[in-house]
C-alpha cells in the first residue's frame, strides 16, 4: 500500500506543481522534475513517513516504470523517422548528430584532463575520459515532452528529433570505446576486439530486433479491426520489445546485448513506415502514456543527488560548461556547414543540452570502475539535476526563437470556457 501511495502522491505533486509554476511559464517536464526532488530522499522522503515521499533506495523499485516510459518515448521518436522525412533531412541530421556529440565529448575530455593536471587528487584520467564519453549523450525524453506540450512544428523540430535519435547510437559507440580504455588503465589489460565490436554488435542487434518487432506488429495489427484492440496490441508490443531488449547473451569475450532505446525507436520507425494506420494508432498511444511520463519524470527527479560535495561541484561545473559549449558550437558549426537556415544553426545546439536516460545508464555501468566510479556517478547525477531543470525551458525558448512554437490563440484558450458554458446551459435545460 505504501508503494502505491508514494506513486500517487508523487504523480499528484507533479501535476499540482505545473499549476503553481504556471506564472513562470516553465514546461511541465521541469515542474515534474522539481516535484520529484521535493518528494525525494533529500526533502519529504527524509521524514520517514510511509507514502509521503521516496526514502533512499525507494526509487530503485520503480525501475520498471522508467524502462517502460523510455520505451514509449523511443517508440514515439520512431514515428519521426518516416522515409520521406529521412530523404529530406537524413544526411543533414546524421552529420550534425555525429559532429555535435563528438565535439561535446572532446571538449569535456580536454577540460577534465586540465583539471586532472591541476588537481590529480580530485580527478583521474580514467574518470575524465569516462565522463567525456557520457557527455556525448542527449536525453530525448525531456526534448520530446517540450515538443509535445507546445505542439512545436517546423524544420528545426523535425531535425532535432532525428538528431537526438541518432545521438544515442553515437554515444553508445564512444562510451564503449572510452570506458574500455578507462578499465584497461585501471586493470592493466584490455580486450581491443571487445572494445571495438561490442558497441557495433549492440547497435546492429538492436536495429535488427526493432525491425523484426515492427514487422510483426504491422502483420498482427491487420487481424484486429477495433481501435481499442489495435491500441492495446501496439501497447503490448512496446512492452514486449522493452522486455526482449533487456536480454543479454555472452559470446566468449564478446556479448550480444541490446539498447532498449534503439530497439523501441526502430520498432516505431518500421511500424510508422509500413503500417497505413500507424499515425492514428501512435497518436492514441501518445495520449495513453501521459500519466506514465508524469511518473517517469517525477521518479527521475527523486533520483537526483542534491547533496553534492566540493569535488563533485568542481568537476560537475567544468563538465557542464564544457559539454554545453561542445553541444552548442558543435551543432552551430555542423549546421552551418550543411547550409541550414539561421533559425536552425543559432538555436539547435540549445535544444541538445538536456541529459538523463542514456547518460544515467552509462553512469550505472561506470560503477564497474569501483571507488573511482562513485565520482563519475555523482558528477553525472549533479549535471543531470542542472540540465533537466534548465534544459526544458531553454529548449522551449530555442523553439520559440526558431518560430516553431506558436503562442495559443484566443480561440484555443477560450475552448475550455466555451465547453463549461455549454455544459451549464445543457444542465439548466434538463
Amino acid at each position: 500500500m505504501a508503494t502505491l501511495l508514494s506513486l500517487s502522491v508523487a504523480a499528484l505533486a507533479g501535476l499540482l506543481l505545473t499549476r503553481l509554476l504556471r506564472p513562470l511559464r516553465l514546461p511541465d517536464v521541469t515542474a515534474y522534475i522539481i516535484a520529484g526532488v521535493l518528494v525525494g530522499p533529500y526533502c519529504l522522503g527524509s521524514l520517514g513517513v510511509p507514502g509521503l515521499g521516496f526514502a533512499p533506495g525507494d526509487t530503485e523499485k520503480f525501475s520498471l516504470i522508467c524502462d517502460v516510459a523510455l520505451g514509449f518515448i523511443a517508440f514515439s521518436i520512431g514515428k519521426e523517422m518516416r522515409l520521406r522525412q529521412l530523404r529530406k533531412t537524413g544526411r543533414q541530421a546524421t552529420f550534425i548528430g555525429v559532429v555535435q556529440a563528438l565535439t561535446a565529448g572532446v571538449l569535456v575530455d580536454l577540460a577534465l584532463l586540465i583539471v586532472h593536471a591541476i588537481r590529480p587528487d580530485v580527478l583521474s584520467v580514467p574518470q575524465a575520459i569516462t565522463l567525456g564519453a557520457i557527455a556525448t549523450a542527449t536525453a530525448p525524453a525531456a526534448t520530446l515532452m517540450v515538443v509535445r506540450q507546445y505542439k512545436a512544428k517546423g524544420p528545426m523540430t523535425n531535425l532535432l528529433l532525428l538528431v537526438v535519435a541518432l545521438d544515442d547510437a553515437v554515444g553508445l559507440i564512444v562510451f564503449a570505446a572510452s570506458f574500455g580504455a578507462a578499465k584497461s588503465m585501471l586493470t592493466g589489460g584490455a580486450d581491443l576486439l571487445a572494445i571495438i565490436l561490442n558497441p557495433l554488435i549492440e547497435i546492429v542487434a538492436s536495429l535488427a530486433l526493432g525491425a523484426l518487432m515492427g514487422g510483426v506488429l504491422t502483420l498482427a495489427e491487420k487481424i484486429f479491426h477495433s481501435n481499442t484492440n489495435r491500441l492495446t496490441l501496439s501497447i503490448i508490443f512496446v512492452l514486449l520489445t522493452v522486455a526482449l531488449s533487456k536480454l543479454e547473451f555472452p559470446l566468449s569475450s564478446l556479448k550480444l546485448s541490446f539498447s532498449p532505446l534503439l530497439v523501441c525507436m526502430m520498432l516505431g520507425t518500421v511500424f510508422c513506415n509500413v503500417c497505413l494506420l500507424s499515425s492514428d494508432l501512435m497518436e492514441r498511444a501518445d495520449r495513453w502514456t501521459a500519466p506514465l511520463f508524469t511518473l517517469f519524470f517525477v521518479i527521475s527527479g527523486a533520483e537526483l543527488n542534491v547533496a553534492a560535495n566540493g569535488a563533485v561541484l568542481l568537476v560537475g561545473a567544468v563538465y557542464i560548461v564544457a559539454r554545453s559549449l561542445g553541444k552548442y558550437f558543435g551543432a552551430y558549426g555542423s549546421a552551418r556547414l550543411m547550409k541550414s537556415s539561421p533559425g536552425i544553426y543559432l538555436n539547435l545546439g540549445i535544444t541538445l543540452l538536456p541529459q538523463a536516460g542514456v547518460a544515467l545508464g552509462m553512469c550505472r555501468e561506470a560503477a564497474l570502475l569501483g571507488a573511482q566510479g562513485d565520482l563519475v556517478r555523482d558528477v553525472i547525477l549533479f549535471s543531470v539535476l542542472v540540465y533537466e531543470l534548465v534544459g526544458p525551458p531553454l529548449t522551449k525558448r530555442a523553439l520559440m526563437a526558431a518560430g516553431e512554437i506558436v503562442p495559443q490563440s484566443a480561440e484555443v484558450r477560450g475552448r475550455r470556457t466555451a465547453k463549461i458554458a455549454a455544459a451549464k446551459a445543457e444542465k439548466e435545460h434538463i
